[in-house]
């Protein structure tokens, strides 16, 4: 196996048309949040505006890490406090049957290290999607696709639930001859699966120490890995994802494998263009720490108007042993801020980054 590639600047390229593009994301993203808002008389989310898990836990990265995994936060063996949000990707607050990806943030609380420009409070945050690919290769295929998701925002719930249903249709027809489509996945075509039961992974590419890597986090115990594939019956039930999860995080305790995929070709691994997989046979994702979750109601009122409303999930709030990479990530840092910052202001409700003692 080749030696992991060392982290310098100079693996990242900002093409000229970059800040343009950027600007144009926060354009589409802020147009979301004016429909959502008017619509709700309440900011949410401009994406993955619904939650459907909201957890505590607590983040035990593993001792004796070879050399090579031993970094950033990860370089010592210890304990954090942890944060699980649960989601889907629309900026708007869907029936349960209209089916898109899962996403699951991760805040890891009281993290030490010197900050990101800008990164408020100590905390470290990870952000996760149940595919190992990003959909699009660069931020001008990103603003493409997000402008197709704004273009559904605002449109008779009914509809998207009868479109869902056919994207489905015609993703299940693309898989049985080897393909799929980000797009019909992202727009309503994904399957309907049991956020508990998925894997999940960050797809951009982030600095981890004295190299470069994509994270996972792995279900690894059995009240997890039960779930895996498991379709949920929405009928009838417009939050059906968070009834389950609420449910079934109260069967039993349940433990997540974090897990580091190094760089080891930035040809075959390309820092630049996450819509390329990185061959798990060059490098394979290897377990740094591990997700405890005391069993809990998986979702409620209270919790979620603590998250929801009060807490942002960034890239971009950390350290810079682990700083983001790439244009996609580069792409995320405004338009999120701008996001985070007009629901603060809709609301009149700040938006801080927790400490230890806060509790869910």
């Amino acid at each position: 196996m080749q030696p992991a590639v060392r982290y310098s600047p100079d693996v990242e390229t900002v093409t000229l048309d970059e800040p343009q593009v950027i600007r144009a994301l926060s354009d589409t993203l802020r147009d979301i949040l004016e429909t959502t808002s008017r619509d709700y008389g309440h900011a949410v989310r401009a994406v993955h505006a619904k939650s459907h898990g909201i957890l505590r836990g607590e983040l035990e990265v593993l001792a004796d890490l070879p050399a090579e995994l031993a970094q950033g936060i990860f370089a010592k063996a210890g304990r954090y406090g942890a944060i699980i949000r649960i989601s889907t990707n629309p900026g708007d607050l869907l029936h349960d049957s209209i089916s898109v990806p899962r996403g699951l943030s991760l805040k890891v609380i009281g993290v030490g290290g010197e900050r990101l420009d800008g990164a408020e409070g100590q905390n470290q945050d990870f952000i996760f999607v149940n595919g190992p690919a990003f959909p699009a290769p660069d931020p001008a295929a990103f603003l493409k696709n997000l402008k197709l998701l704004a273009k559904t925002t605002d449109r008779a719930e009914w509809a998207k639930r009868g479109l869902s249903a056919v994207l489905r249709g015609a993703e299940k027809a693309l898989e049985t001859v080897g393909g799929e489509s980000a797009t019909l996945q992202t727009l309503g075509g994904a399957p309907n699966v049991h956020p508990l039961g998925e894997t999940y992974y960050t797809q951009t590419a982030f600095r981890f120490g004295d190299h470069i890597a994509k994270l996972s986090l792995e279900p690894a115990s059995d009240s997890l890995t039960r779930h895996a594939g498991r379709i949920i019956d929405t009928r009838g039930r417009p939050d059906a994802i968070r009834e389950t999860v609420a449910a079934d995080m109260q069967a039993g305790d349940a433990v997540w494998n974090l897990r580091a995929q190094l760089c080891r070709d930035l040809d075959r691994m390309p820092v630049e263009d996450p819509s390329v997989l990185w061959d798990e046979s060059l490098s394979p994702f290897v377990t740094v720490a591990r997700l405890h979750v005391l069993a809990q109601t998986g979702w409620t009122e209270d919790s979620a108007e603590l998250v929801d409303e009060h807490m942002r999930f960034s890239v971009w709030t950390g350290v810079q042993a682990h700083r983001p990479l790439g244009a996609i990530n580069r792409a995320r840092r405004e338009p999120y801020r701008m996001s985070a910052d007009f629901r603060s202001a809709f609301n009149g409700c700040p938006i801080h980054e927790p400490a230890r003692q806060d509790k869910t």
